[in-house]
């Protein structure tokens, strides 16, 4: 028997963690200690996401993920804390799907910034720290 408790990520990629292996066959792992175990299948994308940027707080820059389970029309903007637009990420059609950007504030000040998903009737923003 085995036994995993799956951890996901954003990405279709899994870390499994509190492997427990048992049930009275051999199970043999390979010289560091891990068994490679492989799915290939379609993930299907049942909700809009906007997930929270990584690294944050970041210098200077940041990695932003969103999926869609629909194709649409995606605006991704960044806004200072005043509301002002300071980058357009994205603005064009996309297919359903996940999505990473990448986002450099080089030229930007430190500081709290929002970053705005728009597409279909979904909207979400967050908040980013840029910290130099």
């Amino acid at each position: 028997m085995l036994r995993l408790k799956v951890s996901s990520t954003f990405s279709p990629k899994y870390a499994l963690t509190n492997v427990i292996i048992g049930g009275g066959g051999t199970n043999e792992l390979d010289k560091t200690g891990y068994k490679n175990i492989s799915y290939e299948g379609n993930i299907t994308i049942k909700d809009y996401v906007l997930s929270q940027n990584y690294p944050n707080p970041f210098n200077p820059s940041t990695t932003i993920n969103y999926q869609m389970p629909k194709d649409g029309f995606v605006t991704l903007i960044i806004y200072d804390i005043l509301g002002r637009e300071v980058k357009t990420l994205v603005n064009e059609y996309k297919a359903q799907g996940r999505y990473e950007v990448n986002f450099n504030a080089g030229n930007l000040a430190s500081g709290v910034y929002i970053y705005r998903i728009k597409v279909n009737d979904f909207s979400s923003a967050k908040k980013l720290l840029l910290m130099k």
